[in-house]
C-alpha cells in the first residue's frame, strides 16, 4: 500500500514492461537482488576454493594468495545473506532460516549450510593465525596505550587460552588446516550449488529446470570467486607497490620494499582459473545444445527468448565479452602482463554477472502463457526505499561491503603480510 496516495502497489510493477500476451498477475518479481544472491554465495565458494590450492594440494606458490583468499572468503561470507534480507518485505524475518534450519526445503536447509562452512571457515583462520595472535598478546603486554589494551584483550580472547607455539603444535595446527580445507571444499561447493538447485527444481520455469543447474551454478562461482580474489590481491600489491615507491621518493629509509604480485604467482593462479572457465563454458554450452536438441514443448519460447529477445545478453555480452574474450587473453599472449590479465578477470566477474543476470531475469521474460514477454527496466535513481534496495545502489551496497568487511578483519588478521 502505498502510504502517500493509499493505492496498492504490487511488487515488481514498478519495473516490469509487458509485450503481447501477459496474464495480470505476471510481472519479474526477482530482481537485481535474486541476481547477486547467486553471485556473492559464488564468490564465497570461489575464494575458498583457491585458498584451498594450497593449503590440501600443496601448491606453494600461491601459499600468499592462500591466505589472502581465506581471510577475502570470510569477509565475503555475511554478505551472502544481504541480498536476500534486501529483497524481503519482512527482512526480520528472514533470519528465521538460521534459527530453524530444516530440510524440507532447499531454502530451509541452507540454514545447516551456511553454519557448517562458518564454522570451517572460522576454525582454518583460527589455526592458521593462532601463532600471531599468540605473538601480539605477548608483544603488546606492557603497553598501556589504550588501543593497544584493547588489541591484547582482543588478542588474547582469539587465542582462546592456549600458549603453546612449540613445533609439535605448529604441526598440529598445519594438519588441522589440511583436514579443514579438505572437507570446506564440498561444503563450499555446496553452499553455493543449493542455489542452482533452487532453480533447477523448479518446474514450472522451462529456462531454469535442468538438472545440469547446480553443476553450471557451482563452476561459475568456482571461476568468480577465483577472478575477484586474484583482482583484489592484484590490486592491493600493486598498491602498496607504489605507495612504497612515493615514500622512498620523499627520503624515508624506514620503508620495506615491496615488489608487488609476482608474475609467476600470477600465472599459476590463472592456469587453474582457465581450466575452471573451460569447464564452465562447456557445461553452459552442453545445456544449450541439450535443450535445442530434446526440443521440448516450451523451446518455441524460451528459443524466442534467448535468439531474439536476449541475444545481446546471452550471446554477445555473457559468451562473447564474458567468456570468450577472457579466454582469448589467457590464452593466446606468449607472455602474460599484469594489464591483460587484470582486463581478463574483469570481463570473467562480468560473465559470470552475466550469467546470474540471463538466469534470474531471462527466466522470468517470458509469460507462462507462452505468447508474451515481459522486461526488466533496472531503478537506477532511488525515489523509494524499494527501488533503492531493488535497484543499482541497492546492488553495489551489496558488491561493496565485503571490501569494507576485509578492510576491517585485515587489521587483526595480517593477510597480506603474516609469514
Amino acid at each position: 500500500m502505498d502510504a502517500a496516495t493509499g493505492e496498492l502497489v504490487v511488487h515488481g510493477a514498478e519495473w516490469t514492461t509487458k509485450q503481447l500476451f501477459v496474464y495480470p498477475n505476471e510481472f519479474i518479481y526477482w530482481s537485481i537482488q535474486i541476481v547477486m544472491y547467486p553471485y556473492m554465495t559464488g564468490l564465497v565458494a570461489g575464494a575458498f576454493v583457491l585458498s584451498s590450492l594450497y593449503h590440501v594440494f600443496d601448491q606453494k606458490d600461491l601459499k600468499d594468495m592462500a591466505r589472502f583468499s581465506l581471510v577475502f572468503s570470510l569477509a565475503l561470507l555475511p554478505v551472502a545473506m544481504m541480498p536476500l534480507q534486501f529483497h524481503l518485505q519482512q527482512p526480520f524475518r528472514g533470519m528465521n532460516v538460521m534459527f530453524t534450519p530444516h530440510l524440507t526445503s532447499a531454502i530451509a536447509a541452507f540454514g545447516f549450510v551456511f553454519s557448517t562452512y562458518a564454522v570451517i571457515v572460522l576454525s582454518e583462520i583460527w589455526f592458521v593465525y593462532r601463532q600471531y595472535f599468540i605473538e601480539q598478546t605477548i608483544a603488546l603486554k606492557g603497553k598501556d596505550t589504550t588501543s593497544d589494551t584493547l588489541k591484547r584483550w582482543l588478542y588474547n580472547i582469539l587465542t582462546l587460552g592456549t600458549r603453546d607455539v612449540s613445533e609439535g603444535a605448529l604441526a598440529i595446527d598445519k594438519k588441522a588446516v589440511k583436514i579443514l580445507a579438505a572437507i570446506g571444499i564440498p561444503v563450499a561447493c555446496f553452499l553455493h550449488g543449493y542455489a542452482g538447485f533452487i532453480f533447477g527444481s523448479v518446474k514450472a520455469n522451462a529456462l531454469w529446470m535442468s538438472p545440469l543447474m547446480p553443476v553450471i551454478f557451482i563452476m561459475s562461482a568456482v571461476v568468480s570467486g577465483i577472478a575477484l580474489c586474484m583482482l583484489t590481491y592484484l590490486i592491493i600489491m600493486e598498491w602498496k607497490k607504489f605507495q612504497a615507491i612515493l615514500a622512498k621518493g620523499r627520503g624515508d629509509e624506514s620503508v620495506i620494499v615491496i615488489h608487488g604480485v609476482e608474475m609467476d604467482v600470477m600465472s599459476k593462479a590463472s592456469r587453474y582459473l582457465l581450466g575452471f572457465l573451460i569447464a564452465a563454458i562447456s557445461l553452459e554450452l552442453l545445456d544449450l545444445i541439450f535443450r535445442g536438441y530434446t526440443a521440448m514443448k516450451s523451446w518455441d519460447i524460451l528459443r524466442e527468448v534467448m535468439f531474439d529477445a536476449d541475444f545481446f545478453k546471452i550471446f554477445i555480452l555473457q559468451y562473447g565479452l564474458g567468456n570468450l574474450v577472457p579466454f582469448l587473453l589467457l590464452v593466446v599472449p606468449k607472455k602474460q602482463t599484469l594489464k591483460t590479465l587484470a582486463l581478463a578477470l574483469v570481463l570473467i566477474l562480468f560473465g559470470v554477472f552475466m550469467m546470474r543476470w540471463n538466469v534470474v531475469i531471462g527466466g522470468q521474460a517470458f509469460s507462462l502463457s507462452f505468447a508474451g514477454y515481459m522486461h526488466y527496466h533496472l531503478p537506477l535513481i532511488p525515489h523509494s526505499l524499494e527501488t533503492y534496495k531493488e535497484g543499482l545502489l541497492g546492488a553495489l551496497t551489496v558488491f561493496a561491503t565485503p571490501f569494507v568487511l576485509f578492510w576491517i578483519i585485515n587489521k587483526f588478521v595480517p593477510s597480506l603480510r603474516y609469514r
